[in-house]
């Protein structure tokens, strides 16, 4: 049984249709800026982050690559291609699957970041870079469990290198760079610690998931993981079709989110929002673009519509509203209708 297989479908989630939602749109458009999944043991959390793997599209990269370069797009690439361009060598492309690179907590700063090898350095006067987590992350999704136990200053360097794309490290005055263009999704149980402000805001989007309270619906869960458990390679066949039909969906989503068309009517419609919430900044706006425009493109649409901002809204907006202690951090549906009636 590879790790896929092993892997519950993503398809199978019962409920939690706003994490399912919100880790579609980045996969659509990486822009967006990642997630944040916050709720309590046992939601699913880690489940359908780790099951995104069944569903993820493929990337062109760089043959022989150690950090996966997008072929693509050489302004992006890492120092070892690009110096092989410039020698007029020919690089090779190679398909490879999107995957999920999972950051533990205990990891270091080094481990991380990459090291550079200073030895080496001197003695040769070349630069030896030993890749880190980041390096394996491009290109990819970078997932962080109980993200809000993790050390701030490594919270700091995700996030900065997720919003360039380009994880840069220096010991001793020698610099190198690399791309680290990925998406950042990180799950937290509230109730073990809330995670900085200025760091929440960072998260281009945010759900919180709860426990199934219908008593149907808590079954079918139930019903669901027995049957997986009892035997984990055919009910991931038994779904492969549906899933498969899930990932093409995707794909064809990403290749026309860039062509989606917005007029002023979406933009005020945007704006007004923020404002009405007391949203500082452009960040929420521009997110919340973002989102219509991915939520527009999986569903086969090429003009973004009042309903994506609706139903992308809260995602993009919830964690960025001031709040009082003690008090949700939900959009308030009826108060959002309101806001847009007459726009």
């Amino acid at each position: 049984m590879n790790n896929d297989q092993a892997l519950f479908p993503f398809i199978r989630i019962v409920g939690q249709d706003n994490m399912k939602k919100a880790l579609i749109l980045n996969i659509i458009d990486p822009g967006i800026g990642g997630v944040l999944i916050k709720g309590e043991k046992g939601t699913a959390k880690s489940t359908a982050v780790r099951a995104l793997s069944r569903v993820l599209p493929p990337r062109k990269v760089v043959k022989n690559c150690i950090f996966r370069c997008d072929f693509d797009n050489q302004d992006r690439m890492c120092p070892y291609c690009r110096e092989r361009l410039e020698n007029s060598e020919k690089l090779e492309p190679e398909m490879t699957s999107m995957r999920v690179v999972e950051l533990p907590l205990s990891a270091t700063e080094d481990r991380v970041a990459g090291t550079l090898n200073l030895e080496h350095v001197l003695k040769t006067g070349e630069k030896k870079f030993e890749p880190g987590v980041l390096a394996q992350a491009n290109g990819n999704i970078l997932y962080v469990d109980e993200v809000n136990l993790l050390d701030d200053h490594l919270v700091d360097l995700l996030l900065d290198s997720a919003a360039m794309g380009v994880n840069y490290v220096e010991r001793e005055g020698v610099s190198f760079s690399h791309p680290a263009k990925f998406i950042l999704i990180g799950t937290m149980n509230p109730e073990e610690g809330d995670i900085r402000p200025q760091l929440l805001d960072r998260f281009g989007l945010s759900v919180c998931v709860k426990s199934e309270g219908d008593t149907q619906q808590k079954m079918e869960v139930v019903r669901r993981r027995l049957l997986f458990d009892s035997n984990p390679e055919k009910y991931v066949a038994e779904f492969e079709q549906e899933t498969d039909k899930l990932c093409c969906k995707i794909i064809q989503a990403k290749k026309i989110v860039d062509t989606i068309v917005t007029d002023d009517d979406i933009l005020k419609m945007i704006v007004t929002l923020t404002s009405h919430f007391e949203i500082g900044g452009h960040r929420a706006d521009i997110t919340l673009m973002k989102a219509a425009k991915a939520n527009a493109a999986f569903e086969g649409r090429k003009v973004v519509e009042k309903k994506d901002i609706i139903c992308t809204a809260n995602l993009a907006l919830s964690h960025r509203m001031r709040k009082r202690p003690f008090e949700d951090s939900e959009l308030d549906e009826e108060e959002l209708d309101k806001c847009l009636q007459n726009l």
